[in-house]
Parts: structure tokens; sequence; C-alpha cells
């Protein structure tokens, strides 16, 4: 695993969750790193949200620690403030840096009163068990609704020799791609300005969660911070500046991905693929309608080739295309040819869409050259059974 230099992790149980299981973690870069973040766009914010973007604009993009908690949104409450920024300056106390140098956030149920003190009195425990060999802990311990823990690393060979990158994701429900759609965290030790990550971590996001969708909701709590500490002592220049924004995006399709293989009852990851839209905005259209169709997730889910479900997604999605001049394959095989059914083994088509992973391709024939990609899951009871109990 290809860890970046310069980053401790550590996670504590500090009472938050109503189960013993770590719900606090915290991230701490060894020198302030410049920083990049998106957030929610619904117009409910949760205290972290609302504080971590005040803190970023504050230091113009420098952070030296991000405090996650699970268990609580810290959403919607009279408190939320509050012990948003009591529980950043009590990690900043510890660390001698300034408050707005950390950021909050939170993860867990909506409208439900947060105690700071679970936090603070966290501290000192959390600060104890410090160490660059827990990275893999914080994945887990940000973890909700999610059955496993979503990491991905990469190390980038420049000429002043190599980066690392290394990055970890929670979300298996409330999840849409309106930014940023679940909680994410990718540290690297290459020196970039926060001036420069901010257009690498907005072509990656667009390229990764904006292109995830799980049940169309957006939660009050998204957030998705890269760090850039130079603890490698390696400052890519404008050439290789590309290069290592483009594997950060690598980084966070893999991560987008884990979480539509994760997805609240799901028991398939789905790839849309959409080509020859007249516009990439087009493809992108055509994409997110399919992948958010309930008929089409379900089709999925019951092993049917419905492929009339997929056009009539992409009919109504609002792009422009000529339906007689569009073809559908699923699992490589064509089902729909010029906008009309086209011949196959229904029986043998249901045994490969029983695999895990479920590949539906839209091709418009002609000249466009808009291309996508979306990730979901299909959609099965068990997604009703993980959300009619949420709270109890």
């Amino acid at each position: 695993m290809h860890l970046p230099l310069g980053y401790r992790y550590s996670t504590v149980y500090a009472g938050i969750r109503k189960i013993q299981r770590d719900d606090l973690t915290l991230i701490v870069s060894d020198t302030p790193a410049s920083a990049a973040a998106v957030f929610t766009t619904n117009l409910v914010k949760a205290a972290p949200v609302l504080v971590s973007r005040a803190h970023l604009k504050t230091t113009r993009g420098k952070v030296s620690a991000i405090l996650i908690n699970a268990g609580n949104a810290n959403c919607a409450t009279r408190t939320g403030a509050k012990v948003a920024i009591s529980s950043a300056r009590g990690v900043a106390r510890k660390l001698g840096v300034p408050v707005e140098q950390v950021l909050p956030a939170s993860t867990g149920v909506i409208g439900v009163e947060l105690n700071a003190m679970f936090i603070l009195n966290a501290l000192p425990r959390l600060f104890n068990g410090l160490g660059p060999g827990n990275f893999e802990a914080a994945s887990r311990a940000i973890m909700t609704t999610d059955t496993v823990p979503k990491v991905a690393t990469a190390e980038v060979p420049l000429k002043g020799g190599p980066v690392r990158i290394a990055g970890f994701t929670k979300g298996a429900g409330m999840i849409h791609p309106r930014m940023a759609t679940t909680l994410g965290f990718i540290m690297m030790d290459a020196a970039v300005s926060a001036a420069h990550l901010k257009p690498m971590l907005k072509a990656a996001v667009d390229r990764s969660y904006h292109r995830l969708t799980i049940d169309g909701d957006t939660s009050t709590n998204d957030t998705v911070v890269v760090l850039a500490n130079g603890a490698s002592g390696v400052k890519p220049n404008e050439k290789e500046r590309k290069v290592v924004g483009e594997v950060l995006a690598w980084v966070m399709e893999e991560l987008a991905e884990k979480i539509a293989r994760d997805g609240e009852g799901a028991t398939k990851c789905i790839t849309v693929h959409v080509t020859g839209a007249r516009t990439q905005g087009d493809a992108e259209t055509i994409a997110r309608a399919i992948a958010n169709s309930p008929l089409v997730k379900t089709a999925i889910a019951g092993s049917d080739a419905n492929w009339g479900r997929v056009i009539c997604a992409a009919g109504y999605s609002g792009a422009s295309f000529d339906p007689a001049r569009t073809d559908i394959q699923m699992q490589g095989v064509t089902v729909c040819r010029n906008g009309l059914a086209a011949p196959f083994d229904e029986d043998a088509l249901k045994k490969k869409l029983d695999l895990p992973d479920t590949l539906i391709r839209l091709s418009i024939q002609g000249r466009g050259r808009g291309e996508a990609r979306f990730f979901t899951c299909d959609l099965t009871e068990g997604y009703i059974r993980e959300n009619a109990s949420y709270r109890s």
C-alpha cells in the first residue's frame, strides 16, 4: 500500500455510537498541508460543513488536521456549530495550531444533539494513538451503514522522485451526484499549492463522485477533502501536475466504484457507459438517468435483460439523441440495435446478469463524441430493510 509521507491517523470509541465501535477519527499532517474541498449542495447543511468551509476560506487552504465523528451527523441541532467549533478548538490546542487549520466532519443520524464532551474527553486517547500505520483503521471508523472499508492508493513516479496518494471514503446510501455525495479524504505528499489543488479536485470529482448514485438522495454532510503536504520533497512542475491530477482522478474513481459496490442492500455493482452523444453534457445526462432509474436497478437485481427500461430512461433524461440510431448492450451482449429489439439468448444473458458486476452500454451512432460512465448498484428489498430501521 502506497501511503503518503507525513500523515498520522488515530481512531477511538468516544461513546457516540450506540454500539461499542470506533467512532472518532483524527488525521494529522505533520506540517500544514495545502487543501481543497467540495461540500454538499443540499440547502440543509450540517454544522461541520459550514465550519469547515469557513475555516478553509480563512486559511486560504491550509489544514493541519481533520476530525471526523461517526454515529451523529451534528445536523439540524441547537448546538451544532458550538460542538463543531469546540471540537476543532480542542484538536488545535493540542497541536499548537490555529483552530481554523482543523476541519470537522460528521456522519450519522440527523436531528440528534451531539454531546461535545464525548469528543473532548476522547481527545487525549486519540492523540496518544496517532501513527502512520492507522490508515486502514481510520477507513473503518468512519463507516456507518457501509459493510466494508473503502480505500485506494497509488504512487506517481516523477522526475524528482515518487509521490504517493491515498484516500478513504464512506457511503452506502443517501448518495446522489450533487457534490460530494459522501465523506472522502485523500492525502498526497506532493508539494502542490491550494490554488493548484482546486482544479485538480474539481476535475477528479467530476469523473468520480459526480458519476455515482445509489438512491437519488443528497446528504446534508457531504464532504470531500484533498490534502497535499509536500513531505515527499517533490514539487511537480506544470506538466507533472497534470499527471498527478490524472492519478488523483483514478484513485477517486476507485473509491466511487467501491461505494457503488457497497450500496445499501446491493447485490450487484452497475456501470453505465454512454458513447456517441452529441456533447459530453448529453452523455452525462443520459448515463445519470439510466443509473438513477429504479426500474433499471430492479431489473438488474432480478437479472432481467429489460433493455426497454434503459432506452426509456435515456429518452426522458432531457438529452437530445436519435433513438433509431441507438444500440444497447448488457454484459457485452447486444439487446437493442437501432432502437429495436435484437435477437439474443435470454437464458445465457440471464446467467451473465447473475454476476456481481453489470455493464450497461448505450451507444449512439454518428459523429457525436460525448462519453460518460456512471457507477450505481441494483435496488433490492435489502435497501428498504436497511432504511426502515436506521434510527432504531
